[in-house]
């Protein structure tokens, strides 16, 4: 089989925000294994500048589709969308596109991922790359596969240093729209347990699994669903995290009630800086008492306890 590689280049004073909103509109898409190659990728203080790929000559997402007869279609939603951002937030866009085999698309979204230090004491690490663990890491073997959640974006730092914050051994947590499962796992090696994620995307629950057993995570002590948001959800949890846009924070906010324990905390992220003070509006209207909001290139996380 064929693959068509889809770049979009982009130009934006925030860069950040621009490379989420794009992997974004390739998901919508219907296109995975999305990859992010910023040009100013900058080592976290004290780690080797050799952890490190060559910075990009242009900024750009990269994503992947089938070349068969949908495929066509796929990249014209996608054009649009991307057009439409770049319209209505001031991002400047260009659409590159490469045929290549199915060895070479097997390989090639790998070579955007890298060892990274999110938190305090949690490294990301690819299952492909090598990494010299310091005593006080908490390491994640990760594969990404076909699903979101490399670690890598701000969106998860964030979440991230806010599960290292507030989890208290023996918690129970649940990560709505889990992707990749990496809150799970953060989750259970910071003493969490039972884990639960849910994901609408049949590939990410697969992966999501897949990383779980990966990183030590007992089948007795971890489920993924595969559901839309929270709704399918039985049980209730001491702490529960979304880190996903929040247009749809805003929605799963009326389900958090029916998943969270009286007092349990709710961890989000995802959310535009000029969108935090609609969420925080709604969470403050719920009862939820703002223990914390964290900022980052653009974007804020938050949590409340309820």
């Amino acid at each position: 089989m064929k693959w068509i590689e889809i770049s979009v280049f982009y130009k934006s004073e925030n860069k950040a925000v621009a490379e989420d909103l794009i992997a974004n509109a390739f998901g919508e898409a219907g296109i995975q294994g999305v990859a992010m190659e910023p040009t100013d990728e900058v080592p976290v203080e004290g780690w080797a500048r050799e952890v490190l790929p060559r910075p990009a000559a242009e900024d750009r997402v990269t994503g992947y589709v089938a070349e068969n007869d949908s495929a066509q279609q796929i990249c014209r939603r996608l054009e649009a969308a991307v057009t439409l951002l770049g319209r209505t937030h001031g991002i400047d866009v260009r659409f590159a596109y490469k045929q290549i085999d199915e060895e070479d698309w097997a390989e090639s979204w790998k070579a955007f991922f890298w060892p990274e230090k999110i938190g305090k004491r949690v490294v990301v690490k690819p299952t492909w790359r090598s990494y010299t663990q310091n005593p006080e890491d908490i390491v994640i073997e990760l594969d990404p596969g076909m699903a979101f959640g490399t670690g890598t974006h701000p969106t998860t730092r964030l979440c991230v240093q806010m599960i290292e914050e507030v989890i208290i051994q023996g918690n129970s947590f649940l990560d709505v729209g889990t992707g990749s499962g990496i809150l799970m796992a953060v989750a259970y090696k910071l003493g969490a347990s039972p884990v639960w994620g849910i994901d609408i995307d049949p590939v990410a629950v697969e992966i999501s699994g897949e990383n779980l057993t990966r990183n030590g995570v007992p089948a007795r002590d971890s489920r993924v669903l595969a559901g839309d948001l929270a709704r399918d959800v039985q049980e209730r949890f001491d702490v529960v995290a979304a880190n996903i846009l929040s247009e749809v924070i805003l929605n799963l906010l009326d389900q958090i009630p029916q998943v969270l324990k009286p007092k349990g905390i709710f961890v989000c992220s995802g959310i535009i800086d000029e969108n935090a003070a609609s969420v925080l509006e709604k969470m403050a209207s719920m009862g939820f008492d703002i223990l914390a909001a964290y900022h980052e290139e653009g974007w804020t996380a938050i949590a409340g306890r309820l």
